[in-house]
């Protein structure tokens, strides 16, 4: 065999000729300035190309701003400013949103221009004035169930009738009702019932009642302890609220507050309207029953007077009264002391004829009025009249 021929040697290049460059298998030029990719090259992570490669100019925010504060008329001026700045922005970075910078600024110089013709014309007064109005009256409907103590009020329709329409109203003005206070269903589990609401209502609201219009004697006949319950659907939906209030019953309206409580009387007033009303209110709760039939029940009240009586002396002697009230309420002091010993032996009677016997003495050794000249000395109202409870 002749032996293999070594390899030759690859043709050197002709003088002036480039060498050829080297190829990959999908034809595009290995290395080079750009590398083996396209001619674009790639984009970073998340890079949006637009023409070229580069990110499109976007809106400008002023314009934005401007649009906004013109259509939405709270500040005017500051739509404009936004807008006017904007336009140069707009053209300098070569933003869009020229047409959203001119509107806004077109709108609020409308603002603008309106808001100044309503300041010399007065024409935003009127409209405040209305807006106002608008949120009394909305104001004055309300629910009997959200009346707040001292609030006076007029319903609509049968004052009687279960109703949760209500108009609240000034107390200076003619008014039916007057809000006494009101108190919290507690300890029922489920809806008690119409009568068990009523029969702790009747006591709960007259002692309410009594509590705000202290001063009795400026109580008018015709106006009595009324209240609001919850009905059984209320019941369902949360509601556990008694709203105790005065009513009028047939006669005129009422006008000015019958309030007359710590709010509104001054400290003499009020220690002895404390002092003395709970004498009125012991001889109100005198028994349906005679002696004759109920011995015990009318001894024990007797006895109920007495302690108010000799309570009512003793807080009237230890304060210190003003001016020629001292005088008068000195008197009624020992008045009562008197009184104090006649209702002692009425509470002692041993059977009905000496009940008896006692019982108009008791009751004439009581000063009448109750404490008038008192009463007027300290600005109270007064009168020839005995006191009224509420």
């Amino acid at each position: 065999m002749e032996p293999s021929q070594p390899p030759q040697d690859p043709q050197p290049p002709q003088q002036g000729w480039p060498a050829p460059e080297p190829s990959n298998p999908y034809g595009a030029p290995v290395g080079g300035a750009l590398g083996p990719y396209a001619p674009y090259g790639p984009y970073g992570p998340g890079a949006v190309p637009g023409p070229y490669g580069t990110p499109p100019p976007g809106t400008n925010g002023l314009a934005i701003a401007s649009l906004v504060s013109g259509v939405v008329c709270c500040l005017p001026p500051l739509g404009l400013i936004f807008g006017l700045i904007a336009l140069p922005q707009i053209k300098k970075k070569n933003q869009t949103g020229k047409g959203l910078a001119i509107a806004g600024i077109v709108l609020s110089s409308i603002s603008c221009l309106l808001l100044v013709l309503g300041l010399v014309t007065g024409g935003f007064g009127e409209a405040w004035k209305g807006f106002k109005e608008g949120m009394d009256e909305a104001s004055r409907a309300d629910s009997a169930f959200s009346l707040r103590t001292g609030q006076c009020y007029n319903v609509d329709g049968d004052v009687e009738a279960y109703t949760s329409d209500v108009e609240v109203v000034d107390c200076a003005q003619p008014h039916e009702g007057e809000v006494t206070g009101g108190f919290s269903l507690k300890g029922f589990t489920k809806w008690p019932g119409d009568k068990a609401i009523d029969d702790l209502a009747t006591g709960r609201c007259e002692t309410i009642g009594a509590a705000y219009a202290m001063d009795t004697w400026a109580f008018p006949d015709d106006v009595y302890d009324f209240y609001y319950y919850p009905s059984r659907a209320s019941w369902r939906a949360g509601d556990r609220t008694v709203t105790c209030s005065f009513i009028v019953d047939g006669g005129d309206p009422l006008k000015g507050s019958l309030r007359s409580d710590a709010t509104t009387l001054d400290a003499h007033q009020f220690h002895f309207l404390r002092s003395v009303n709970p004498i009125d209110t012991a001889l109100t709760i005198e028994p349906e029953e005679d002696a004759d039939v109920d011995l015990a029940v009318n001894t024990a009240w007797a006895r109920e007077v007495h302690t108010a009586v000799v309570r009512a002396a003793r807080d009237l002697k230890t304060h210190q009264w003003p001016g020629a009230s001292a005088t008068q309420v000195a008197g009624l002091v020992k008045e009562l002391e008197a009184s104090a010993g006649a209702w002692d032996k009425l509470a002692l009677a041993a059977d009905e004829d000496a009940f008896w016997e006692r019982y108009d003495t008791a009751y004439d050794s009581l000063p009448s009025p109750l404490g008038g000249d008192a009463r007027t000395a300290l600005g109270l109202a007064g009168g020839e009249e005995s006191a009224k409870t509420v």
